[in-house]
């Protein structure tokens, strides 16, 4: 099995899930006690969200790319960055090194369009929503993504100030639960969890509309590339 290099740590509440659905999967495949082969670059998160604040991005593809090449020097044979928003500067990841990255909208679109969903919701932060590097990403596999029209700031802050804390509260998953309903009311056949703390508040139990985890589902892809 390959070793998996994670940049992680934005935030460290959902890498950690990612540890986890990472090694679950591979017990699932391999059997008894198999595990995993991960290096993990863990940023500091404050440091990072301080450069998205400030529209930094070039500040931050240079600490992004810096924590790939530290990955690939201690022997990571591919890569998978833990986190939807900094995608936004998978460019300068790819171009830092020499090996695979794995870019957390493809297995997600894999899914999609094997499940035949063209028109989906995507839900993340107001960065993940507004621009697009996400939604070119999908558009470009024949995926039609509709955001939030009202209340992106309030999801947004639902992430930032609650579930990067390990805060988990039924009011911000009503609120979740509502932007749904509006997505699905505008013709959302599925919905992006498109922020990979998001698994942690809402799931298919709360939902009006099929969830696609893209944390689960980079996850899974990762164990799936590094077994190939």
């Amino acid at each position: 099995m390959k070793t998996i290099g994670m940049i992680g740590g934005m935030s460290w509440e959902s890498t950690a899930q990612y540890y986890a659905l990472i090694n679950r999967e591979t017990a699932k495949r391999r059997g008894g006690l198999h595990s995993a082969p991960i290096l993990l670059d863990s940023l500091d998160f404050a440091e990072i969200e301080a450069l998205q604040s400030n529209g930094d991005w070039t500040g931050a593809g240079e600490r992004l790319a810096a924590s790939a090449r530290r990955l690939e020097t201690a022997g990571a044979e591919m890569l998978v960055l833990a986190t939807n928003t900094m995608h936004i500067v998978a460019q300068s990841i790819e171009a830092a090194t020499t090996i695979p990255f794995l870019h957390i909208a493809d297995p997600t679109a894999d899914a999609l369009i094997a499940d035949g969903a063209e028109i989906v919701g995507l839900l993340g932060t107001r960065f993940t929503m507004e621009m697009d590097f996400y939604k070119d990403r999908l558009r470009k596999r024949g995926i039609d993504p509709i955001v939030p029209e009202v209340d992106r700031t309030n999801l947004d802050g639902i992430i930032y100030n609650e579930l990067c804390r390990g805060t988990i509260s039924d009011a911000s998953r009503s609120i979740y639960v509502a932007a749904i309903e509006r997505l699905a009311a505008r013709g959302a056949q599925a919905i992006i969890l498109g922020c990979t703390e998001l698994g942690l508040l809402i799931s298919d139990d709360d939902s009006p509309l099929p969830l696609y985890d893209t944390a689960a589902l980079h996850a899974k892809s990762a164990v799936e590339q590094a077994l190939d």
